[in-house]
Protein backbone atom coordinates (compact mmCIF):
# COMPACT_ATOMS: atom_id res chain seq x y z
CA UNK A 1 0.00 0.00 0.00
CA UNK A 2 2.80 2.24 0.65
CA UNK A 3 3.76 2.16 -3.48
CA UNK A 4 0.01 3.46 -3.90
CA UNK A 5 0.78 7.11 -3.12
CA UNK A 6 3.90 8.01 -5.15
CA UNK A 7 1.41 6.54 -7.90
CA UNK A 8 -1.46 8.38 -7.56
CA UNK A 9 0.99 11.06 -7.16
CA UNK A 10 2.30 10.92 -10.39
CA UNK A 11 -0.88 9.23 -11.96
CA UNK A 12 -2.36 13.12 -10.97
CA UNK A 13 0.43 15.22 -12.09
CA UNK A 14 -0.23 13.50 -15.50
CA UNK A 15 -3.59 14.04 -15.10
CA UNK A 16 -2.98 17.60 -14.72
CA UNK A 17 -0.26 17.54 -17.90
CA UNK A 18 -2.66 15.67 -20.08
CA UNK A 19 -5.80 18.31 -19.36
CA UNK A 20 -3.15 21.13 -19.89
CA UNK A 21 -2.16 19.42 -23.51
CA UNK A 22 -6.10 18.44 -24.44
CA UNK A 23 -6.73 22.26 -23.87
CA UNK A 24 -4.60 23.50 -26.98
CA UNK A 25 -5.99 20.90 -29.86
CA UNK A 26 -7.66 22.29 -32.49
CA UNK A 27 -10.72 20.29 -31.20
CA UNK A 28 -10.85 22.57 -27.50
CA UNK A 29 -9.49 25.86 -29.09
CA UNK A 30 -12.10 25.53 -31.31
CA UNK A 31 -14.69 25.50 -28.77
CA UNK A 32 -13.24 28.18 -26.49
CA UNK A 33 -9.68 30.41 -27.61
CA UNK A 34 -7.01 29.53 -24.94
CA UNK A 35 -7.17 33.18 -22.51
CA UNK A 36 -4.19 32.22 -20.62
CA UNK A 37 -0.95 32.98 -20.68
CA UNK A 38 0.39 30.22 -17.44
CA UNK A 39 3.30 28.26 -19.06
CA UNK A 40 3.82 24.32 -18.41
CA UNK A 41 6.68 24.68 -15.98
CA UNK A 42 4.08 27.17 -13.71
CA UNK A 43 1.27 25.34 -14.55
CA UNK A 44 3.51 21.77 -13.15
CA UNK A 45 4.46 23.39 -10.30
CA UNK A 46 0.58 24.44 -9.35
CA UNK A 47 -0.24 20.83 -10.18
CA UNK A 48 2.44 19.24 -7.69
CA UNK A 49 1.03 21.14 -4.89
CA UNK A 50 -2.50 20.54 -5.62
CA UNK A 51 -1.80 16.70 -5.91
CA UNK A 52 -0.28 16.81 -2.51
CA UNK A 53 -3.43 18.33 -1.26
CA UNK A 54 -5.00 15.63 -2.74
CA UNK A 55 -3.15 12.84 -1.40
CA UNK A 56 -4.54 13.91 1.82
CA UNK A 57 -7.98 14.00 1.27
CA UNK A 58 -7.34 10.39 -0.60
CA UNK A 59 -5.84 9.54 2.62
CA UNK A 60 -8.71 11.10 4.73
CA UNK A 61 -11.17 9.28 2.40
CA UNK A 62 -9.63 5.73 3.24
CA UNK A 63 -7.95 5.11 -0.02
CA UNK A 64 -5.03 4.16 2.08
CA UNK A 65 -6.59 2.00 4.52
CA UNK A 66 -3.77 -1.40 5.29
CA UNK A 67 -7.09 -3.89 5.29
CA UNK A 68 -6.08 -6.36 2.58
CA UNK A 69 -9.27 -7.57 2.02
CA UNK A 70 -11.15 -4.22 0.55
CA UNK A 71 -12.83 -4.33 -2.17
CA UNK A 72 -12.38 -2.51 -5.52
CA UNK A 73 -15.63 -1.36 -6.31
CA UNK A 74 -15.56 0.60 -3.01
CA UNK A 75 -12.38 1.82 -3.30
CA UNK A 76 -13.31 3.10 -7.16
CA UNK A 77 -16.14 5.20 -5.74
CA UNK A 78 -14.05 6.63 -2.63
CA UNK A 79 -11.59 7.48 -5.71
CA UNK A 80 -14.33 9.39 -7.06
CA UNK A 81 -15.76 11.31 -4.40
CA UNK A 82 -12.12 12.38 -3.47
CA UNK A 83 -11.09 13.80 -6.88
CA UNK A 84 -14.73 15.39 -6.32
CA UNK A 85 -13.65 17.18 -3.05
CA UNK A 86 -10.06 17.92 -4.53
CA UNK A 87 -12.36 19.79 -7.29
CA UNK A 88 -14.29 21.54 -4.75
CA UNK A 89 -11.11 23.07 -2.86
CA UNK A 90 -9.47 23.88 -6.05
CA UNK A 91 -12.92 25.46 -6.95
CA UNK A 92 -12.96 27.53 -3.57
CA UNK A 93 -9.78 28.52 -3.39
CA UNK A 94 -9.64 30.37 -6.81
CA UNK A 95 -12.50 31.92 -6.09
CA UNK A 96 -11.79 33.13 -2.72
CA UNK A 97 -8.27 34.18 -3.51
CA UNK A 98 -9.52 35.82 -6.72
CA UNK A 99 -7.89 33.95 -9.22
CA UNK A 100 -7.43 35.52 -12.59
CA UNK A 101 -7.65 31.86 -14.26
CA UNK A 102 -9.79 31.59 -17.05
CA UNK A 103 -10.00 27.89 -18.06
CA UNK A 104 -12.63 26.12 -16.12
CA UNK A 105 -12.29 23.45 -18.88
CA UNK A 106 -8.64 22.66 -17.69
CA UNK A 107 -10.22 22.56 -14.21
CA UNK A 108 -13.00 19.84 -15.57
CA UNK A 109 -10.87 17.87 -17.94
CA UNK A 110 -8.15 17.78 -14.65
CA UNK A 111 -11.01 16.12 -12.62
CA UNK A 112 -11.95 13.66 -15.24
CA UNK A 113 -8.36 12.43 -16.04
CA UNK A 114 -7.55 12.46 -12.16
CA UNK A 115 -10.69 9.74 -11.78
CA UNK A 116 -9.91 7.71 -14.76
CA UNK A 117 -5.82 7.31 -14.18
CA UNK A 118 -6.73 6.87 -10.10
CA UNK A 119 -9.10 4.25 -10.80
CA UNK A 120 -6.62 2.55 -13.78
CA UNK A 121 -3.70 2.75 -11.13
CA UNK A 122 -5.78 1.03 -8.58
CA UNK A 123 -6.84 -1.92 -10.93
CA UNK A 124 -3.28 -2.45 -12.50
CA UNK A 125 -2.30 -2.62 -8.66
CA UNK A 126 -4.87 -5.03 -7.96
CA UNK A 127 -4.03 -6.73 -10.96
CA UNK A 128 -0.41 -7.36 -10.63
CA UNK A 129 -0.94 -8.13 -7.13
CA UNK A 130 -3.11 -11.27 -7.94
CA UNK A 131 -1.12 -12.41 -10.94
CA UNK A 132 1.72 -12.26 -8.32
CA UNK A 133 -0.16 -13.90 -5.62
CA UNK A 134 -0.85 -17.05 -8.23
CA UNK A 135 2.66 -16.87 -9.01
CA UNK A 136 3.30 -17.79 -5.16
CA UNK A 137 4.98 -14.49 -4.19
CA UNK A 138 4.30 -13.06 -1.54
CA UNK A 139 1.94 -15.23 0.21
CA UNK A 140 0.88 -15.25 3.73
CA UNK A 141 2.06 -18.94 5.53
CA UNK A 142 -1.18 -19.49 7.45
CA UNK A 143 -1.80 -22.85 9.58
CA UNK A 144 -6.12 -23.39 10.45
CA UNK A 145 -6.36 -24.65 14.19
CA UNK A 146 -9.66 -26.37 14.20
CA UNK A 147 -11.96 -29.31 12.56
CA UNK A 148 -15.54 -27.65 12.10
CA UNK A 149 -17.08 -27.05 9.16
CA UNK A 150 -15.60 -23.60 9.63
CA UNK A 151 -12.28 -24.74 9.42
CA UNK A 152 -12.44 -26.82 6.24
CA UNK A 153 -14.64 -24.26 3.80
CA UNK A 154 -11.60 -21.73 4.84
CA UNK A 155 -8.75 -24.49 4.14
CA UNK A 156 -10.51 -25.35 0.68
CA UNK A 157 -10.82 -21.77 -0.39
CA UNK A 158 -7.27 -20.50 0.58
CA UNK A 159 -5.95 -23.55 -1.51
CA UNK A 160 -7.52 -23.04 -4.40
CA UNK A 161 -7.90 -19.30 -4.38
CA UNK A 162 -3.98 -18.15 -4.23
CA UNK A 163 -5.64 -14.87 -5.13
CA UNK A 164 -6.28 -14.30 -1.71
CA UNK A 165 -3.09 -13.90 -0.90
CA UNK A 166 -2.54 -17.36 1.10
CA UNK A 167 -0.99 -20.24 1.30
CA UNK A 168 -1.84 -22.81 3.85
CA UNK A 169 0.86 -24.63 5.15
CA UNK A 170 -0.74 -27.29 8.08
CA UNK A 171 -3.70 -27.82 9.99
CA UNK A 172 -4.48 -28.95 13.62
CA UNK A 173 -7.65 -30.22 15.15
CA UNK A 174 -6.36 -28.40 18.53
CA UNK A 175 -3.41 -26.41 19.94
CA UNK A 176 -1.10 -27.70 22.29
CA UNK A 177 2.40 -27.81 23.98
CA UNK A 178 3.16 -30.04 21.46
CA UNK A 179 2.58 -27.95 18.57
CA UNK A 180 4.79 -25.10 18.83
CA UNK A 181 7.69 -26.72 17.27
CA UNK A 182 6.00 -27.73 14.44
CA UNK A 183 4.72 -24.45 13.96
CA UNK A 184 8.26 -23.16 14.28
CA UNK A 185 9.63 -25.32 11.77
CA UNK A 186 6.27 -24.09 9.72
CA UNK A 187 7.29 -20.42 9.63
CA UNK A 188 4.24 -19.21 9.75
CA UNK A 189 2.93 -15.61 9.31
CA UNK A 190 -0.81 -16.22 10.53
CA UNK A 191 -2.39 -18.45 12.90
CA UNK A 192 -6.18 -18.83 12.37
CA UNK A 193 -8.45 -20.17 15.70
CA UNK A 194 -11.70 -21.96 14.60
CA UNK A 195 -12.26 -24.37 17.07
CA UNK A 196 -15.48 -23.83 18.75
CA UNK A 197 -14.92 -26.40 21.85
CA UNK A 198 -11.65 -24.89 22.41
CA UNK A 199 -11.27 -24.43 26.31
CA UNK A 200 -10.19 -20.84 27.31
CA UNK A 201 -6.82 -22.37 28.14
CA UNK A 202 -6.25 -22.85 24.38
CA UNK A 203 -7.37 -20.10 22.88
CA UNK A 204 -4.82 -18.26 25.65
CA UNK A 205 -1.73 -20.86 24.63
CA UNK A 206 -2.25 -19.79 20.97
CA UNK A 207 -2.65 -16.24 21.37
CA UNK A 208 0.78 -15.75 24.02
CA UNK A 209 2.41 -18.72 20.93
CA UNK A 210 1.55 -15.90 18.78
CA UNK A 211 2.85 -13.02 20.80
CA UNK A 212 5.83 -14.47 21.89
CA UNK A 213 6.92 -15.34 18.00
CA UNK A 214 5.32 -11.98 17.21
CA UNK A 215 2.95 -13.87 14.52
CA UNK A 216 -0.75 -12.36 13.30
CA UNK A 217 -3.16 -13.95 15.56
CA UNK A 218 -7.07 -14.60 13.99
CA UNK A 219 -10.05 -16.59 14.72
CA UNK A 220 -13.43 -17.01 13.55
CA UNK A 221 -16.03 -14.00 14.70
CA UNK A 222 -18.39 -16.13 16.87
CA UNK A 223 -14.87 -17.12 19.06
CA UNK A 224 -13.76 -15.40 22.45
CA UNK A 225 -14.31 -11.29 21.77
CA UNK A 226 -14.22 -10.22 24.56
CA UNK A 227 -9.97 -10.90 24.17
CA UNK A 228 -8.32 -7.64 22.98
CA UNK A 229 -9.63 -4.43 22.98
CA UNK A 230 -8.49 -3.50 19.52
CA UNK A 231 -10.13 -6.29 16.94
CA UNK A 232 -10.45 -5.90 13.01
CA UNK A 233 -13.46 -7.52 11.60
CA UNK A 234 -12.83 -8.95 7.94
CA UNK A 235 -14.34 -11.81 5.90
CA UNK A 236 -11.81 -14.69 4.77
CA UNK A 237 -13.17 -17.04 2.04
CA UNK A 238 -16.27 -15.53 3.02
CA UNK A 239 -16.28 -16.15 6.66
CA UNK A 240 -15.93 -13.57 8.96
CA UNK A 241 -12.35 -13.29 10.78
CA UNK A 242 -10.66 -11.44 13.78
CA UNK A 243 -7.59 -9.96 13.95
CA UNK A 244 -6.17 -9.39 17.28
CA UNK A 245 -4.78 -6.17 17.24
CA UNK A 246 -1.80 -5.52 20.09
CA UNK A 247 -1.97 -1.81 19.10
CA UNK A 248 -3.66 0.44 17.31
CA UNK A 249 0.21 1.95 15.89
CA UNK A 250 -0.62 -0.28 12.79
CA UNK A 251 -0.03 0.51 8.74
CA UNK A 252 -0.04 4.54 8.43
CA UNK A 253 -0.14 4.84 12.30
CA UNK A 254 3.55 3.57 12.04
CA UNK A 255 4.27 5.60 9.23
CA UNK A 256 3.29 8.82 10.77
CA UNK A 257 4.96 8.27 13.89
CA UNK A 258 8.09 7.21 11.86
CA UNK A 259 8.17 10.61 9.83
CA UNK A 260 7.62 12.62 13.75
CA UNK A 261 10.69 10.58 14.34
CA UNK A 262 12.78 11.39 11.87
CA UNK A 263 11.77 15.24 11.86
CA UNK A 264 12.23 15.82 15.77
CA UNK A 265 15.34 13.88 16.06
CA UNK A 266 16.86 15.97 13.55
CA UNK A 267 15.77 19.46 15.30
CA UNK A 268 17.23 17.95 18.53
CA UNK A 269 20.73 17.01 17.19
CA UNK A 270 21.22 20.06 15.12
CA UNK A 271 19.66 22.36 17.78
CA UNK A 272 22.04 20.32 20.44
CA UNK A 273 25.06 19.64 18.89
CA UNK A 274 26.88 22.19 20.57
CA UNK A 275 26.18 20.71 23.75
CA UNK A 276 27.25 17.34 22.36
CA UNK A 277 30.59 18.27 20.98
CA UNK A 278 30.91 19.98 24.43
CA UNK A 279 30.40 17.02 26.46
CA UNK A 280 32.59 14.64 23.88
CA UNK A 281 35.29 17.04 24.67
CA UNK A 282 34.85 16.67 28.52
CA UNK A 283 34.54 12.95 28.58
CA UNK A 284 37.57 13.23 26.48
CA UNK A 285 40.10 15.37 28.75
CA UNK A 286 38.22 13.41 32.19
CA UNK A 287 38.81 10.00 30.89
CA UNK A 288 39.70 9.63 27.28
CA UNK A 289 38.27 7.12 24.81
CA UNK A 290 35.66 6.18 23.71
CA UNK A 291 33.53 8.98 24.33
CA UNK A 292 30.23 6.66 22.78
CA UNK A 293 29.29 3.61 24.81
CA UNK A 294 27.73 0.82 22.96
CA UNK A 295 24.94 -0.67 25.10
CA UNK A 296 23.39 -4.34 23.79
CA UNK A 297 19.48 -3.79 23.94
CA UNK A 298 16.47 -5.82 22.68
CA UNK A 299 13.72 -3.93 20.86
CA UNK A 300 11.59 -4.01 18.09
CA UNK A 301 10.34 -7.82 18.12
CA UNK A 302 12.98 -9.05 19.75
CA UNK A 303 15.76 -8.21 17.94
CA UNK A 304 19.58 -6.87 19.26
CA UNK A 305 20.81 -3.37 18.68
CA UNK A 306 23.46 -1.42 20.75
CA UNK A 307 21.86 1.76 22.27
CA UNK A 308 24.30 5.04 22.45
CA UNK A 309 25.31 6.50 25.22
CA UNK A 310 27.82 9.20 26.49
CA UNK A 311 30.28 6.63 28.26
CA UNK A 312 29.70 8.09 32.14
CA UNK A 313 32.01 5.18 33.61
CA UNK A 314 35.24 4.67 34.23
CA UNK A 315 36.94 2.54 30.87
CA UNK A 316 38.10 -0.45 32.79
CA UNK A 317 34.68 -0.41 34.41
CA UNK A 318 32.70 -0.56 31.52
CA UNK A 319 30.78 -3.43 30.13
CA UNK A 320 30.17 -5.34 26.62
CA UNK A 321 31.81 -6.10 23.18
CA UNK A 322 33.39 -2.87 22.71
CA UNK A 323 35.71 -3.15 25.23
CA UNK A 324 37.07 -7.02 24.71
CA UNK A 325 37.89 -8.78 27.48
CA UNK A 326 37.86 -5.83 29.74
CA UNK A 327 34.64 -5.71 29.42
CA UNK A 328 34.02 -9.16 29.97
CA UNK A 329 36.15 -8.70 33.08
CA UNK A 330 33.92 -5.68 34.06
CA UNK A 331 30.89 -7.44 33.71
CA UNK A 332 31.85 -10.43 36.23
CA UNK A 333 32.41 -7.49 38.72
CA UNK A 334 29.31 -5.83 37.51
CA UNK A 335 27.52 -9.12 38.56
CA UNK A 336 29.22 -8.58 42.21
CA UNK A 337 28.17 -5.11 42.59
CA UNK A 338 24.64 -6.09 41.51
CA UNK A 339 24.45 -8.81 44.21
CA UNK A 340 25.49 -6.20 46.40
CA UNK A 341 24.05 -2.71 46.00
CA UNK A 342 21.13 -3.69 43.68
CA UNK A 343 18.26 -1.06 44.74
CA UNK A 344 15.84 -3.23 42.53
CA UNK A 345 13.31 -6.12 42.90
CA UNK A 346 12.61 -8.47 39.47
CA UNK A 347 14.79 -8.58 36.32
CA UNK A 348 15.89 -5.20 35.93
CA UNK A 349 18.43 -4.02 38.64
CA UNK A 350 19.83 -0.69 39.41
CA UNK A 351 23.25 0.06 41.43
CA UNK A 352 22.81 2.39 43.86
CA UNK A 353 25.83 5.09 44.57
CA UNK A 354 27.22 3.06 41.95
CA UNK A 355 30.67 3.41 41.96
CA UNK A 356 31.97 2.75 38.76
CA UNK A 357 30.52 6.30 37.99
CA UNK A 358 32.73 9.15 36.63
CA UNK A 359 32.26 12.36 38.29
CA UNK A 360 31.18 14.00 35.29
CA UNK A 361 29.49 10.90 34.31
CA UNK A 362 27.13 11.28 37.35
CA UNK A 363 26.21 15.23 36.07
CA UNK A 364 25.37 13.75 33.14
CA UNK A 365 22.97 10.71 34.30
CA UNK A 366 21.66 13.13 36.99
CA UNK A 367 19.49 15.18 33.87
CA UNK A 368 20.31 12.15 31.28
CA UNK A 369 22.20 14.10 29.15
CA UNK A 370 24.09 10.79 28.66
CA UNK A 371 20.83 9.98 26.65
CA UNK A 372 21.67 12.32 23.75
CA UNK A 373 23.48 10.08 21.29
CA UNK A 374 19.91 7.73 21.53
CA UNK A 375 18.72 9.91 18.99
CA UNK A 376 20.85 8.67 16.48
CA UNK A 377 19.27 5.45 16.96
CA UNK A 378 16.05 7.07 16.23
CA UNK A 379 17.54 8.20 12.86
CA UNK A 380 18.71 5.05 12.02
CA UNK A 381 15.40 2.94 12.89
CA UNK A 382 16.41 1.07 16.07
CA UNK A 383 14.42 3.14 18.15
CA UNK A 384 11.76 5.90 18.39
CA UNK A 385 11.54 9.08 20.52
CA UNK A 386 8.39 7.38 22.46
CA UNK A 387 8.48 3.93 23.27
CA UNK A 388 8.83 1.29 25.93
CA UNK A 389 12.10 1.15 28.27
CA UNK A 390 14.63 -0.78 25.83
CA UNK A 391 16.23 -3.34 28.59
CA UNK A 392 18.95 -5.93 28.25
CA UNK A 393 19.39 -8.98 27.00
CA UNK A 394 20.12 -11.10 29.93
CA UNK A 395 17.05 -8.48 31.92
CA UNK A 396 14.75 -9.38 29.22
CA UNK A 397 15.66 -13.51 29.76
CA UNK A 398 14.05 -13.07 32.77
CA UNK A 399 10.50 -11.86 31.43
CA UNK A 400 10.36 -11.75 27.76
CA UNK A 401 8.18 -15.07 27.84
CA UNK A 402 5.64 -13.63 30.25
CA UNK A 403 5.28 -10.00 28.46
CA UNK A 404 5.99 -10.86 25.19
CA UNK A 405 4.03 -7.52 24.14
CA UNK A 406 6.75 -5.30 24.74
CA UNK A 407 8.11 -6.35 21.96
CA UNK A 408 6.12 -5.33 19.31
CA UNK A 409 7.14 -1.46 19.30
CA UNK A 410 10.52 0.08 18.92
CA UNK A 411 11.97 0.82 22.48
CA UNK A 412 11.50 4.60 23.30
CA UNK A 413 14.39 7.33 24.66
CA UNK A 414 11.47 8.52 27.03
CA UNK A 415 8.12 6.77 27.35
CA UNK A 416 5.08 6.54 29.90
CA UNK A 417 7.36 4.46 31.99
CA UNK A 418 9.79 6.87 32.01
CA UNK A 419 7.94 10.20 32.80
CA UNK A 420 6.03 8.53 36.16
CA UNK A 421 8.51 7.50 37.88
CA UNK A 422 11.25 6.97 36.12
CA UNK A 423 13.69 4.47 38.67
CA UNK A 424 10.78 4.98 41.49
CA UNK A 425 8.76 2.13 39.67
CA UNK A 426 8.81 -1.35 40.33
CA UNK A 427 9.44 -3.63 37.46
CA UNK A 428 5.50 -4.41 37.14
CA UNK A 429 4.55 -1.04 37.26
CA UNK A 430 7.11 0.07 34.80
CA UNK A 431 6.32 -2.79 32.31
CA UNK A 432 2.13 -2.18 32.89
CA UNK A 433 2.91 1.02 31.77
CA UNK A 434 4.61 -0.02 29.01
CA UNK A 435 1.78 -2.18 27.74
CA UNK A 436 -1.05 0.63 28.94
CA UNK A 437 0.79 2.72 26.61
CA UNK A 438 1.33 0.08 23.73
CA UNK A 439 -2.67 -0.78 23.37
CA UNK A 440 -3.37 3.22 23.90
CA UNK A 441 -0.94 4.44 21.13
CA UNK A 442 -1.73 8.10 19.44
CA UNK A 443 -0.17 10.83 18.40
CA UNK A 444 -1.35 12.80 20.85
CA UNK A 445 -0.17 10.71 24.05
CA UNK A 446 3.31 11.03 22.26
CA UNK A 447 3.22 14.29 22.14
CA UNK A 448 2.04 14.39 25.49
CA UNK A 449 5.14 12.28 27.08
CA UNK A 450 7.27 14.26 24.93
CA UNK A 451 6.28 17.68 26.40
CA UNK A 452 6.30 16.21 29.88
CA UNK A 453 9.82 14.28 29.77
CA UNK A 454 11.81 17.60 30.30
CA UNK A 455 9.57 18.73 33.29
CA UNK A 456 10.34 14.91 34.78
CA UNK A 457 14.44 15.57 34.60
CA UNK A 458 14.31 18.37 36.99
CA UNK A 459 13.34 15.78 39.79
CA UNK A 460 16.60 14.26 40.88
CA UNK A 461 17.04 10.46 40.30
CA UNK A 462 17.80 8.27 42.47
CA UNK A 463 20.57 5.25 42.44
CA UNK A 464 23.21 6.70 40.30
Amino acid sequence: MVLQVPLDFLLLVLAGISAFYLRFTNWAVSLKPVLFTLTLGDYLEIVSITALVWLLIFALSGLYSVDPNRKLSRDLTRVILACSTGLAVVALYIMFTQQLFDSRFLVAASWVFSVVYVSSGRMLMRGLKGVGYRLGWGLRRIVIIGSDEIAGQITRVLQTRKELGYVVVGTFPRFDLGLEKQLDKLKIDELLFTNPKAKEKEALGAINYCDQNHKVFKYSADLFSTYSTHMAVSPLAGVPVVELKRTPLEGWGRVAKRICDVIFSLIILVVASPLLLLIAVIILLETGRPVIYKNRRVGLRGREYYTFKFRSMYQKDSTGDQFGRAGRNAEKREAELIERLNSRTGPIYKIASDPRVTRFGRFLRRWSLDELPQFFNVLAGSMSIVGPRPHQPREVEQYQHEYPKVFILKPGITGLAQISGRSDLSFVEEINLDIFYIERWGLLLDFIIFIKTPFVLFRRRRAL
